[in-house]
C-alpha cells in the first residue's frame, strides 16, 4: 500500500516504528490515515521479524485529533456519521481473537505484538483513544492532552467512557471527559494514563530504549500470552478462573522453545535468543 500520511519501518532489533505523518496539519486523523494505520498494523502483526511496535507522530505533535475539514463536513447539514465511518473495506488487524475486540481501535488488544504509544506532543480527541488502546504509553514533558469532545458538543468517543475509568479511575475520567479541559503529560502520568514522562531532549531515546529492551529480552510468545490474559481478564468476574487459566497457560508455555531458551540463558548468564512469532 502506498503510504501518504503515515510512515513505517522495522529495525534490526525487531522494533517497528509507525508515525502519523501530517506534520503540517498536526498529524490530524483522517479516513486515509485510518486506512493506512490499519494496514500497517496488520502487516506488523504478521511479520515474524517484528517484536514490538512503537507508535508516534512526525514533528512535534502526536495527533491533534480529527481533521478540521471532517469536523466542518459533519457540521454542514444532516450527515450520517455512522454510515461514513465503516472501515469494512480496510485491513482488519487484531480481529478474530474475541468478539469484543472486533471494533474500531479495540482491535489493538487482539494484536500479537506489544504496542507502545510515544506521545511526543499534542494528543487530542480520537488520539487519546488510540493511545489508550495501546499497551504502554509514554509522554514528552509538557505535552498537552485533551479528550475535547465535550467542548464540541459531542459525547465521549471511541470507548473512552469505558476505557479511561479502567486506566485512571472514575474520578479522573469524569474530570477529563466531562470538562474536556487540556491537561499536561505530567498530570496524565499522575492520573495513571501514562507509564512515564521524559524530558524533550531524552524522550525519543528513552522510549526507543524501552522498545529495544522488549524486543531483545522478552519472549514473543510470553508477551502474546500475557497480552491475551491482560485484556481478557478485564472482562472476567471470577478471579479464581483467572488463576486456573494462568496455571493452564504456564503448563502450555513450559512445553515451548522460548521457555527452554529462557531457562538456559538464565543458567548460562547470557541474553536469551528468542525466536519471532510465526
Amino acid at each position: 500500500m502506498e503510504l501518504k500520511v503515515t510512515t513505517y519501518g522495522v529495525d534490526d532489533d525487531g522494533v517497528a516504528t509507525v508515525r502519523f505523518n501530517r506534520p503540517g496539519r498536526g498529524n490530524s486523523w483522517t479516513s486515509r490515515m485510518n486506512q493506512e494505520y490499519r494496514w500497517i498494523m496488520s502487516e506488523a502483526d504478521r511479520d515474524p521479524a517484528v517484536k514490538v511496535v512503537l507508535l508516534t507522530g512526525a514533528g512535534r505533535q502526536f495527533c491533534v485529533g480529527a481533521d478540521f475539514k471532517a469536523l466542518d463536513y459533519y457540521a454542514e447539514g444532516d450527515k450520517d456519521y455512522v454510515a461514513t465511518v465503516r472501515p469494512d473495506q480496510y485491513a482488519q488487524p487484531g480481529h478474530g481473537v474475541r468478539q469484543e475486540y472486533d471494533h474500531e481501535l479495540v482491535w489493538h488488544w487482539g494484536l500479537k505484538k506489544p504496542v507502545i504509544a510515544a506521545i511526543n506532543g499534542a494528543c487530542a480527541g480520537i488520539a487519546v483513544a488510540i493511545a489508550g488502546f495501546c499497551d504502554l504509553r509514554y509522554g514528552v514533558a509538557g505535552a498537552k492532552l485533551t479528550t475535547a469532545a465535550a467542548r464540541l458538543g459531542l459525547p465521549a468517543e471511541y470507548g473512552l467512557a469505558w476505557l479511561l475509568p479502567r486506566l485512571m479511575g472514575v474520578t479522573h475520567a469524569a474530570d477529563v471527559l466531562i470538562t474536556g479541559r487540556i491537561f499536561s503529560a505530567e498530570e496524565a502520568k499522575d492520573m495513571g494514563f501514562l507509564n512515564a514522562v521524559f524530558a524533550p531532549d531524552e524522550f525519543e531515546g528513552r522510549v526507543a530504549e524501552i522498545a529495544r529492551s522488549i524486543a531483545r529480552t522478552v519472549s514473543p510468545q510470553a508477551a502474546l500470552t500475557t497480552k491475551r490474559q491482560l485484556y481478557a481478564e478485564l472482562m472476567e468476574l471470577d478471579v479464581g478462573a483467572c488463576v486456573e487459566d494462568s496455571k493452564r497457560l504456564i503448563a502450555e508455555l513450559m512445553r515451548g522453545d522460548d521457555y527452554k531458551e529462557g531457562v538456559a540463558a538464565l543458567q548460562e548468564r547470557r541474553p536469551a535468543r528468542f525466536k519471532g512469532l510465526q
